[in-house]
């Protein structure tokens, strides 16, 4: 199954929200994403058929392997992709958040390793 944009932007939301917290919980993606609670409980749907995420006992949603794999994945290129654009372009942080939340999933890999050769993160 294909994860597209806003599923990738769903996994490192989770994988923020765990860093962070520690357990995250479909209240919280909705919080944070700005989006409505159904919003959010049918993209969790998707993402557990996917085998992406799973949901403990308590409810909390944790990354599986893959999941956690793809979430970092994604954070790592946002985060470089932030950088490049703050420290090497001078893009005002708050511009290089939103334009890299874009950029990130569009980007190649030969663009994005080439940026990452920058070593800013």
């Amino acid at each position: 199954m294909a994860i597209y944009e806003s599923g990738e932007d769903y996994l490192e939301t989770i994988f923020i929200l765990g860093e962070k917290n520690g357990n995250v919980r479909s209240i919280d993606v909705a919080s944070y994403m700005n989006y409505s609670k159904p919003s959010v409980s049918r993209a969790m749907s998707i993402l557990r058929e996917a085998g992406l995420i799973e949901f403990a006992e308590n409810g909390a949603i944790r990354l599986t392997a893959s999941g956690e794999q793809k979430a970092s994945g994604v954070y790592e290129r946002h985060r470089i992709i932030t950088d490049f654009l703050v420290n090497v372009l001078g893009v005002e942080r708050k511009t290089a958040e939103k334009d890299a939340c874009r950029i990130e999933h569009d980007l190649s890999d030969e663009t994005f390793e080439k940026m990452k050769s920058f070593g800013l993160s």
